[in-house]
C-alpha cells in the first residue's frame, strides 16, 4: 500500500505523528514517548519553534557548551558553541587560556561588501546591451527606495550595480552583479527582494531573466584573526621543533586537498559551532569557506603560519556574512542569550569572535597531531559517550574515567573493561 499523502501539512501536530508512527514505526507508543520528551513545556515557546519550519512535529536536541579564557583585541570573552563532536569545546578553551598569557588573539575586519545576482540571457549585441543597461542604471537603483530606505539609514544598502559579460563560459549568458552592505544584518532577505526588484526593472523582450538571488561567496566580506609569540613563549622541551613542525603541518595542508579538506573541517568544528550558538547559517559559511579556499584554483588551507626572527605567526583568512538582528537571532531565546554572552557585538564583531573560534579550534588540533597525536585526547572526551551507550551507573562511570585515566581509550577497550565490572 502507498504511502504517498496529500494534505500533510494541513495536519495537527498530533494528526502528522500518528501518521508517522502508524506507516514509518512499529513501536508506535515508544516513537510518540521519544518525540513528545522533547517537546517544550512552555506551550508559547514550543508554538515559537514550531512555526520555525514546516511540518514540525518536535524538537532536536544539540549540546550548549561555553569556552572561557578568550581575549581577543584586549577584550575577555566567553564563547557560546553548540556542536555534537567530542573535545571541540575542551579544546577551544584550553587553546583560548593558552593564548590569553600570550597576548591574545588579534583580529580585524577586512571588508563586509556582500554579493547578489540577477542572471539572465541575452542574444543580441553586446554593445546594445550595454547601453540599454547605463540608461536603466539609475532607474535600477531608484526602484529599490522603499526596500533601502531603513537600511541606507543604518549605513548600508546598494553598493554598485555591475553589467557582466559571462558568453565566453556560458552561451548568451550575463548578469548584474550587484553588491549590498547590510550593517548588523545578515541580509539574505534584503538581498534578495532588492535583487527581484532590480530584476523586474531591467526585464525587456530580449532578455530573459532566469533567476535573482543572493551569492553566499562572499569573498569581500572577509576577517582576519591571528596570534604570534616567540617561540621561546612556547615553552615545553623544545619550542624550536614543536613550532617547525607545526608550521610544516599547515604547509601540507595548504598544498595537499586530501589533508586541506580535514583541516578545514577542524577549523568549521569551531565557525559552526557559534554560528549554530547565535542562530545564524552555518550552511551558508561552510559554503562560502570552502569556496574561498578554493580561490586559487586548487582546495587549500584557510590557515597560514610563519617562523620569522624567532617568531611564530599563525593566523586565519575567512569570508564570515553575519548577522546579529533579524532573522532567529532576534527569534530563538538561546541564540539571543548567546549574542547577550558575546556582550552584545556588532556583526563586525561577531565575525572576529568567529574567526578566532575556528583559529583555536585549527591550533588545537595542529598541535595534538604534531605532538601526541588526535586521539588521545579526543577518546578520552569520546570515553564517555560509550559509557552512556552502555548505560553504566554513575558510580561505574566513576571507576571506568580511574581505571582510562592513564590507559587508551578504544571501543573494545572500554566495552571488555565494562562487561569485567559488571560481572
Amino acid at each position: 500500500m502507498s504511502k504517498i499523502i496529500s494534505g500533510f501539512s494541513k495536519l495537527t501536530k498530533k494528526e502528522k505523528i500518528d501518521w508517522l508512527s502508524k506507516n514509518y514505526f512499529s513501536s508506535q507508543p515508544e516513537i510518540v514517548k521519544t518525540l513528545k520528551q522533547y517537546w517544550n513545556i512552555d506551550e508559547k515557546l514550543q508554538q515559537l519553534h514550531d512555526d520555525f519550519i514546516e511540518n514540525t512535529i518536535s524538537n532536536f536536541y544539540m549540546p550548549y557548551g561555553v569556552a572561557p579564557n578568550f581575549v581577543i583585541n584586549g577584550k575577555e570573552y566567553v564563547i557560546p558553541m553548540v556542536v555534537e563532536e567530542s573535545s571541540v569545546v575542551a579544546a577551544a578553551s584550553l587553546v583560548a587560556k593558552f593564548w590569553s598569557t600570550r597576548g591574545g588573539f588579534k583580529t580585524e575586519v577586512i571588508s563586509t561588501t556582500k554579493i547578489g545576482q540577477v542572471h539572465f540571457m541575452y542574444e543580441g549585441a553586446e554593445e546594445d546591451l550595454q547601453a540599454y543597461f547605463n540608461q536603466q542604471k539609475p532607474y535600477l537603483i531608484a526602484a529599490t527606495a522603499s526596500i533601502t530606505k531603513n537600511m541606507e539609514k543604518r549605513g548600508g544598502g546598494i553598493l554598485a550595480i555591475e553589467l557582466k559579460n559571462k558568453t565566453e563560459k556560458l552561451a548568451n549568458y550575463y548578469q548584474l552583479h550587484v553588491t549590498f552592505e547590510t550593517k548588523d544584518s545578515m541580509g539574505a532577505n534584503f538581498i534578495n527582494s532588492c535583487l527581484e526588484v532590480i530584476a523586474n526593472t531591467f526585464r525587456r523582450d530580449d532578455i530573459e531573466i532566469v533567476m535573482s538571488i543572493l551569492s553566499n561567496y562572499v569573498p569581500e566580506c572577509l576577517v582576519r584573526a591571528e596570534v604570534s609569540c616567540t617561540i621561546d613563549d612556547f615553552g615545553g622541551e623544545n619550542p624550536q621543533k614543536f613550532a617547525a613542525k607545526f608550521c610544516q603541518a599547515v604547509h601540507i595542508a595548504k598544498i595537499e586537498p586530501y589533508r586541506a579538506v580535514t583541516h578545514n573541517k577542524g577549523i568549521m568544528n569551531g565557525v559552526d559551532a557559534v554560528v549554530l550558538a547565535t542562530g545564524n547559517d552555518f550552511r551558508a559559511v561552510e559554503a562560502g569557506a570552502h569556496a574561498y579556499a578554493s580561490k586559487s584554483g586548487r582546495y587549500s588551507s584557510l590557515t597560514h603560519c610563519e617562523i620569522e626572527n624567532n617568531k611564530f605567526r599563525f593566523w586565519i583568512e575567512i569570508p564570515l556574512a553575519l548577522g546579529t538582528v533579524g532573522g532567529l537571532t532576534s527569534l530563538h531565546p538561546m541564540a539571543k542569550l548567546s549574542l547577550k554572552m558575546l556582550q552584545d557585538p556588532s556583526a563586525k564583531e561577531l565575525m572576529q569572535i568567529i574567526a578566532t573560534a575556528g583559529l583555536a579550534q585549527n591550533f588545537a588540533a595542529l598541535r595534538a597531531l604534531t605532538t601526541s597525536g588526535i586521539q588521545e585526547g579526543h577518546m578520552k572526551m569520546h570515553l564517555m559517550n560509550i559509557l552512556n551507550q552502555l548505560e553504566a551507573t554513575a558510580e561505574e562511570k566513576e571507576i571506568m574515567v580511574a581505571y582510562f585515566e592513564d590507559k587508551t581509550v578504544t571501543h573494545s577497550a572500554v566495552v571488555e573493561k565494562f562487561n569485567t565490572l559488571r560481572k
